[in-house]
C-alpha cells in the first residue's frame, strides 16, 4: 500500500504541470472582466478612447489574452531539444520558475501594457513547455497497464484549474473591492498547488528512469525505478521492467541509427501512404483549433452574455460549469468512450454537434437576438453546454491520438514536433482573431465561420481517417495502403489488440481475436 501511495503521489505531483496553462485559459481570461483588471488597462468600451474605435478594443484585449498562447507556442518548441538534453525533472522544475517569475511580472505590470505584454509571453513560455515536458515525464513513469489513464491526469489536472479559475474570479469580483490586489489576487492562486509541487519534487521526485536509460546511467535508472515502484532494486518486477526499457531503447537506436533529418523528411514527402499520414493528422490539427474550441474557452464569458446570460458575475458562474462539463466528458473519453467507440465514431460525432451549435447561434444572434426571443436565448445557452461536450469527445483529444498513433518510431519525432508547432501557433492565431471577428464579422458571422470549419472537417476528416481502434501500431500501414477515397473504410486484417473487457475471458478461452 504505502508504495503504491508514493507511486501515485508521483503522478499527482508531475501532473501539476498541466496547471500553469488550464489556469490562464480559465483563471486568468476571466481575470480579464473584473472591474479592477479592466480599469487598470482600459479595456471597457464605455471608454472615450474606444467610443470611434472598436476594433482598437477588441484588438487589445485580443493581444493581453494570446500573447500567453504565442509565448506558450514557443516554449513548447524549444522545449524539445532541452528536455533530451538536461532530464525531464530538471527541465520541469526549470519550466515552473520561469512561468512563476513571468506570473509575478504579470501580477504587477499595475497597467504598464507593455510590461504585461512581456509578461505574457515570459510566463507563457514555461506554461507551454511544460504541456510538452509533463505527458512526457508521465509515460515514462508509468506502467504499462495503466500507462494511458497516468498520461490524462495531466489533462484532468489541466482541465480542473481551467474551471476552478472561474468560480475564483467570481468570488473576487463577489467579495474584494475593485482595486489591482481584485486580479492580483485571482491570478496567483495557481502558484499555491504548483508551488507546494515544486517544493515536493525535491524529497519525492526522481529523475525519469527511461530517461537516465537512454543516457546509459543504468544503475541510477535502476535506483529511480526502485524509488517511484517501492520495491527492492532486486525485485522481479522491477529488473523485468528494466529490461524491458533497455529493449525499446536498443530498438529504437537500431531504427534510427544512420538516420538523417532530411532523409526522415524525404520520406514523409515521397512515399504515399506516409504523405497521406502527415496530411491528416495537419488537416486534424487545423480543423481542431480553427472550428472555435480554443477561442471560445478563452473568451466565454463574452460568449455567454451574448447567447443571452446577463451580469459579469453570472457569466462567470455559467462559464466555470462549461468548465466542468468539459472535465467531466473528457474523462468519459479518456478513460473508456474513445476505446469502446472507436475514435471516428467520437470525432464524427463531435464535429457534428459542434457544427449544429455553431449553427444555431449564428441563427440565434442574426434572427433571433434583435426580437429578444428567450426561447431563442435558452436554447443558446443549452448548446454551448452541447458544444462543450462534443469539443470533450471529439477533436480536443482525438487529435493527440491520430498524431501519435499512426506513424512509424523513425518518423514519429519530426511529425510529433510539427503538429505541436502547428497546434500552437494555431492556437495563437484563433485566440487572437477570435475577439476581432466577433467585432468585425458583426458576431454571427463568427459563428457561420466556424460552422463551416465544421462541416468541411466532417467531410475531409471523414474521408481521410481510417477507424484505429485496437490496431497495433506495426499495422497502421495497412490502413493507408489503398486508394486515399477509400480510407475511411479501410480495415487491419491482423490480429487485433483486445479490449480490456475481453482480456479476461481469452486467458479463460485460450484465444485470441482476429478482425
Amino acid at each position: 500500500m504505502a508504495k503504491d501511495f508514493l507511486y501515485i503521489l508521483c503522478i499527482v505531483i508531475i501532473a501539476a504541470g498541466g496547471i500553469p496553462k488550464g489556469y490562464d485559459e480559465g483563471g486568468f481570461s476571466a481575470s480579464t472582466t473584473l472591474p479592477s483588471f479592466v480599469n487598470d488597462y482600459n479595456l471597457s468600451s464605455k471608454s472615450a478612447t474606444w467610443a470611434h474605435d472598436p476594433q482598437g478594443l477588441a484588438t487589445r484585449k485580443a493581444n493581453i489574452n494570446s500573447f500567453g498562447v504565442l509565448g506558450a507556442a514557443i516554449g513548447s518548441l524549444l522545449s524539445i531539444a532541452a528536455n533530451d538534453r538536461f532530464g525531464r525533472l530538471k527541465c520541469w522544475r526549470g519550466y515552473f520558475l520561469l512561468w512563476a517569475s513571468g506570473l509575478f511580472i504579470q501580477m504587477f505590470a499595475s497597467g504598464n501594457l507593455s510590461l504585461l505584454y512581456f509578461a505574457r509571453i515570459w510566463s507563457g513560455l514555461g506554461a507551454g513547455a511544460l504541456t510538452v515536458v509533463t505527458p512526457i515525464f508521465l509515460t515514462e513513469i508509468a506502467q504499462a497497464r495503466s500507462r494511458g489513464l497516468v498520461v490524462s491526469i495531466f489533462m484532468v489536472f489541466l482541465l480542473t484549474f481551467l474551471s476552478i479559475g472561474f468560480f475564483v474570479s467570481y468570488g473576487a469580483a463577489q467579495g474584494l473591492p475593485a482595486t489591482p490586489l481584485q486580479y492580483r489576487i485571482t491570478q496567483a492562486v495557481p502558484l499555491i498547488p504548483c508551488g507546494m509541487a515544486f517544493i515536493a519534487s525535491f524529497f519525492l521526485l526522481t529523475e525519469s528512469p527511461r530517461w537516465l536509460a537512454a543516457q546509459d546511467r543504468h544503475e541510477e535508472a535502476m535506483a529511480a525505478l526502485r524509488h517511484i515502484r517501492g520495491g527492492s532494486i532486486d525485485s522481479t518486477e522491477v529488473q523485468a521492467e528494466i529490461e524491458e526499457i533497455q529493449l525499446q531503447l536498443e530498438i529504437r537506436r537500431q531504427t534510427l541509427a544512420g538516420v538523417k533529418l532530411s532523409t526522415v523528411v524525404k520520406e514523409i514527402v515521397t512515399i504515399p501512404s506516409y504523405r497521406r499520414r502527415f496530411v491528416l493528422a495537419a488537416a486534424m490539427q487545423t480543423v481542431a483549433q480553427w472550428s472555435g474550441g480554443n477561442g471560445i474557452t478563452y473568451y466565454i464569458p463574452q460568449i455567454f452574455e451574448l447567447a443571452g446570460v446577463t451580469g459579469g458575475n453570472t457569466s462567470l458562474v455559467t462559464s466555470g460549469a462549461y468548465g466542468i462539463v468539459k472535465l467531466v466528458f473528457t474523462m468519459v473519453f479518456a478513460w473508456g468512450l474513445v476505446d469502446y467507440l472507436g475514435r471516428r465514431f467520437c470525432f464524427l460525432t463531435g464535429l457534428s454537434m459542434q457544427f449544429i451549435c455553431h449553427f444555431w447561434l449564428f441563427l440565434y444572434i442574426l434572427l433571433l437576438q434583435p426580437k429578444g426571443s428567450t426561447a431563442g436565448s435558452d436554447i443558446a445557452i443549452l448548446s454551448i453546454f452541447v458544444y462543450a461536450v462534443g469539443w470533450s469527445i471529439g477533436l480536443c483529444t482525438v487529435q493527440y491520438i491520430y498524431g501519435t498513433e499512426i506513424f512509424p518510431t523513425r518518423h514519429r519525432n519530426v511529425c510529433y514536433a510539427t503538429f505541436s508547432s502547428l497546434r500552437w501557433f494555431f492556437q495563437f492565431a484563433v485566440v487572437y482573431a477570435t475577439p476581432v471577428m466577433l467585432t468585425s464579422l458583426k458576431t454571427w458571422g463568427a459563428f457561420l465561420f466556424w460552422a463551416c470549419i465544421c462541416a468541411v472537417g466532417l467531410v475531409l476528416l471523414g474521408i481521410l481517417a481510417p477507424e484505429t481502434k485496437r490496431v497495433p501500431m506495426e499495422g497502421m500501414d495497412q490502413l493507408f495502403a489503398g486508394p486515399w477515397y477509400t480510407t475511411y473504410k479501410a480495415k487491419y486484417a491482423g490480429t487485433t489488440i483486445p479490449d480490456i473487457k475481453d482480456v479476461g475471458s481469452e486467458k479463460a478461452g485460450g484465444g485470441r481475436r482476429t478482425s
